[in-house]
């Protein structure tokens, strides 16, 4: 192994042998524990901490690090605390995650690192996003991003690249090539030479190194930064390694052939930069011993700290309240404030525009982001002259990669900016349902890191679009702790409840029905206001039966009502699914005691069967009737408009509520 140490001083080397030494310490010590099962799990790094290492201390410590579950030296050289780290791996409460999350799934905007979630390409576009952020400041900053060779074969990591050279965004994606995903060799993993060859197609900058010399890693990393700040552009570097241990303890390594561990054992990259060292009188072998004391006596003690008996009694409220993060206090208007101002007839879709407008002036740092968003406007117009106003820089057409933009949304909230994303079709988010689900939704509750992002999400059938351009899918998100579901049915909720989304700390999935889009106008306040998310709306009061519904639902109970004038119908917006209004629910309920449930979604799993199963745990003794459902089929949604309409839960309406009301 070759060592070039260039311009750097004795006491440069030595930080970097004290850097790449302290983390394999800490793996040899955590195996011990391991075994006298004192920590659960782990994921060795052993043999690769030169990467992780040399290319944390490259970077400003203020610059955002996305590190995978075998980067302690990422943690490391972020200087987080031994006793901090070890919480965190026993669960203890007072760990940076409030032992809500194993190993190193976990953040820490202190330190400016952001812990991976298992599935393993997600991080890379969360890379994209801080970059964003830093260059719409103007900040000469970079990105760094990690993956595995693994996880190269992963949707997430084309369109992290492709949208950071669409972009030309300062990142640095590192490959960690080990050799293995878990047990599949490479040869089984990709066709190429070399991963490093892929850049090329993205249209970046790519280089292969030595991933076991730490002064090659470190020298390398600082460049390739320097470049991407002065050139505005990606880079890709993949570093050949190995790990002498499992993918985790538990399984081993007899897969991997014998000649193999013997060959990378000679390339270790601390005992091979340590001879260095050695070699060139930068260090002794008697100061070597004393850095390795040292840093045992340190280890020894900070373990013992940390294992000091911590009990703590579990709290569904402290468990429930950290789903979300807390509102800040809003200097928004609330829509009672505002209804006696100037008011002007809008249609649903310029409600929204309005609210999109609005909320752009009040946030300078508001980006939107979206397929033809930009000059075409958007799928339904509704961005149409934003670029005029607020330039391509904050309305940014995105390539037709749907995971990379909600994971770039995600990044820039960890800079503190506010985003929109449009799916084209709600129909489309299904490619960014791992981001959704499992990145935005659990980030606040995992470690107190806030996810600013609003999902619009052009949803509902009747506009004969078939079954990938019309389904009704928010039930799907209602089910996921973090998310807030909102789905107006007028245009003054349209802009109040969009208003209120786009304040919010937390990620907000905000469905807007096409069919209503040009079909319904009322008078709105032009001046700003909210509604407040959580907060159902009466939308007619009565004495013989209930409707709660919500979109196009409100409609269809509204037009049930007119055609019925000899009923009673007491209708319930519910305007958010999650969270619900029950406080509003259960007055509706105990109004009449016969309740219908109403949506377009479909009947099996939608909404209606979770607010059904609460009524009847709560308030059975007010019904004089079972609770009914009318939903559409359990069919996707046809293209043909008399199949449609069947489909559709308006077509079963006017039979069940007459069956509702005879008992």
């Amino acid at each position: 192994m070759e060592y070039k140490r260039g311009s750097l001083s004795n006491e440069e080397l030595i930080h970097l042998y004290e850097s790449i030494l302290w983390p394999r310490m800490i793996e040899e010590k955590m195996l011990v524990l391991l075994r006298q099962g004192k920590i659960s799990k782990w994921f060795s790094g052993i043999g690769q901490e030169a990467i992780a290492v040399g290319a944390t201390l490259a970077m400003d410590p203020t610059e955002w690090i996305m590190p995978l579950h075998r980067n302690l030296g990422v943690f490391t050289s972020r200087k987080m605390p031994l006793t901090d780290l070890f919480k965190q791996w026993q669960g203890d409460r007072s760990s940076y995650s409030k032992a809500r999350e194993r190993s190193f799934h976990f953040g820490s905007k202190a330190h400016h690192v952001c812990g991976m979630i298992s599935h393993l390409g997600p991080q890379l576009a969360i890379a994209d996003g801080v970059a964003l952020a830093y260059q719409q400041r103007g900040q000469l900053k970079a990105s760094m991003a990690f993956t595995g060779d693994g996880g190269t074969s992963e949707g997430d990591f084309h369109e992290a690249l492709n949208v950071a050279a669409v972009w030309d965004l300062p990142v640095i994606f590192i490959i960690e090539n080990n050799g293995y995903g878990l047990s599949t060799p490479t040869n089984e993993q990709y066709k190429c030479d070399h991963l490093v060859d892929r850049a090329k197609g993205y249209g970046m900058e790519g280089i292969r190194i030595d991933g076991n010399n730490i002064l090659e890693v470190y020298q390398t990393v600082k460049g390739v930064r320097d470049y991407c700040i002065n050139q505005q552009k990606p880079y890709l570097i993949e570093c050949d390694t190995f790990r002498m241990r499992g993918h985790e303890e538990a399984s081993g390594v007899k897969y991997v052939p014998k000649h193999l561990m013997e060959t990378w054992s000679l390339k270790d990259p601390i005992k091979n930069y340590e001879q260095f060292l050695v070699q060139e009188n930068v260090l002794t072998e008697m100061q070597v011993a004393g850095i390795r004391n040292r840093f045992k006596d340190q280890m020894e003690a900070d373990i013992r700290k940390a294992m000091e008996p911590e009990t703590f009694e579990p709290s569904i409220a402290d468990e429930l309240v950290d789903v979300f993060a807390p509102i800040p206090a809003n200097t928004i208007p609330n829509f009672n404030l505002v209804e006696t101002t100037q008011k002007t007839n809008k249609r649903f879709i310029e409600a929204i525009s309005d609210a999109l407008r609005q909320s752009m002036e009040k946030y300078p740092e508001m980006i939107i982001m979206g397929q033809d968003i930009a000059e075409y406007g958007g799928a339904f117009k509704i961005t149409e002259g934003f670029v005029d106003q607020f330039g391509k820089q904050r309305i940014r057409n995105t390539p037709i990669c749907e995971s990379a933009i909600v994971g770039a949304a995600l990044g820039l909230s960890l800079e503190g900016m506010k985003s929109v994303v449009e799916m084209q079709f709600a129909d489309f988010v299904t490619v960014a349902f791992n981001q959704i689900v499992n990145n935005l939704a659990k980030m606040h509750y995992r470690w107190g890191q806030n996810a600013d992002v609003v999902v619009r999400m052009p949803t509902g059938g009747g506009v004969g679009a078939g079954p990938f351009h019309s389904q009704s899918n928010e039930a799907w998100f209602t089910h996921v702790p973090g998310l807030k579901v909102v789905y107006p049915s007028n245009p003054t909720d349209a802009k109040g409840l969009l208003i209120a989304a786009l304040a919010e700390p937390n990620p907000v999935l905000y469905f807007e029905h096409k069919a209503l889009y040009r079909s319904i106008e009322e008078e709105i306040p032009d001046a700003m206001y909210q509604i407040e998310i959580g907060k159902a709306h009466i939308v007619k009061e009565g004495t013989d039966a209930t409707i709660i519904t919500y979109g196009m639902g409100v409609l269809w109970a509204k037009a049930y009502q007119q055609a019925h004038s000899d009923q009673s119908i007491y209708i319930l917006d519910l305007r958010t699914l999650s969270p619900l209004d029950y406080t509003a629910i259960e007055l509706a309920v105990k109004t009449t005691g016969k309740l219908m449930l109403l949506h377009e979604d479909n009947l099996t799993g939608g909404i209606g069967g979770e607010i059904s199963a609460w009524v009847a745990e709560h308030f059975f003794e007010y019904l004089d009737a079972p609770i009914m459902r009318c939903a559409s089929l359990d069919t996707p949604i046809p293209f043909n408009k008399t199949l449609e309409k069947q489909y559709m839960a308006n077509d079963r309406l006017e039979e069940m509520m007459q069956k509702l009301l005879s008992f």
